[in-house]
């Protein structure tokens, strides 16, 4: 199992450390480092930037939202940024949801979004490859635009840019059962949102078909401290507002995944607490075991057990969201 960084997105600012982590995980033998965005910092810019001051870890976006930018635009980045960095990009994709495609965006949320998203990876391996103009009359992407409020005269285009690497590896972050199979289908990996190593055949289905060679890179908190309770309560802060926050009451992807993992109730009433705008009391209503089994939490010696149970899965990338060096060294040390 290979470990990665995942550094996320910025909050009010930038991070100011996230450089000298990236140099620091590259320094102790990481695989990769990821960064992401939701509705402020980009995911390709702080990744260009960490690009520019290591040299060997690769590089990835976990994940990059489909409705930020058009098929073509989000492989024009992918392709300059593998160019940059001497061929170590990993393009992560995820639709993102309702309410940031249609609030933040601008753009209808697909009405079936397993079929979006093939036509997505399908259009930025067309233009990775580069045989051909790229050209698709999907149902949600057409190139060339051929709508009614369109001119008529555009034209299918190859890359001017010849990409470095016509296999570049698309990895996508899927909840649902469905979207986890298209997953195994269309693209080079899977980046799930939350893992837990004790219920990994919730998806063992879905993954039944996947190749060989197809990564599973889960997300986790990682923190070495004494105290399990309050080492907890950033991941539980997490899980409160996604839980809580990204989606709506009727609609909310990761509310359904914390469902379908065992913890149906305990979802519904973080969902109406946070609603509610009792913002604090629905972290506190994660409950610390689902924290727990999600994340790497406690002194050295029970990261280390607990880091076992991770290996014995079908995971192959361990993308740690660790918030110090000495983390960062000593997750380095166990996964020896």
């Amino acid at each position: 199992m290979r470990l990665g960084l995942a550094l996320g997105y910025w909050g009010r600012g930038p991070a100011a450390d996230h450089v000298t982590l990236a140099r620091e995980a590259e320094r102790l033998g990481y695989h990769s480092v990821w960064t992401a965005e939701s509705w402020g910092s980009d995911a390709f810019t702080p990744l260009t930037w960490i690009a520019a001051q290591t040299s060997r870890i690769e590089l990835g976006t976990a994940v990059a939202q489909m409705a930020a930018r058009s098929p073509t635009t989000t492989a024009m980045h992918a392709l300059t940024l593998d160019h940059l960095s001497g061929g170590r990009m990993m393009l992560g994709l995820g639709l993102s949801g309702p309410q940031v495609v249609e609030g933040w965006y601008g753009r209808p949320f697909p009405a079936s979004p397993l079929t979006a998203t093939r036509e997505y990876v399908g259009l930025v391996r067309q233009v990775l490859r580069r045989e051909a103009p790229v050209a698709l009359d999907g149902r949600f992407h057409r190139l060339p635009y051929s709508g009614p409020d369109g001119t008529g005269l555009g034209k299918a285009l190859k890359p001017i840019t010849h990409p470095l690497r016509a296999d570049l590896p698309i990895l996508l972050g899927a909840e649902g059962p469905k979207n986890v199979a298209q997953t195994t289908r269309i693209a080079d990996g899977w980046l799930p949102l939350y893992w837990s190593p004790t219920r990994s055949g919730i998806y063992g289905p879905a993954l039944a078909e996947a190749p060989e060679s197809f990564l599973v890179a889960p997300m986790a908190q990682v923190r070495v401290c004494d105290d399990v309770p309050q080492g907890l309560l950033p991941v539980k802060a997490m899980l409160g507002f996604y839980i809580g926050g990204m989606g709506q009451a009727a609609r909310n992807f990761h509310a359904d995944l914390m469902a379908r993992m065992g913890y149906e109730e305990e979802a519904r009433r973080i969902q109406r607490l946070f609603l509610q705008g009792r913002r604090q009391e629905a972290v506190q209503a994660v409950p610390d075991a689902f924290a727990d089994e999600i994340s790497l939490v406690g002194p050295r010696e029970r990261i280390a057990e607990r880091l076992e149970l991770w290996r014995k899965g079908p995971v192959t990338d361990l993308l740690a969201l660790a918030p110090d060096p000495h983390t960062l060294r000593v997750l380095a040390e166990l996964n020896a």
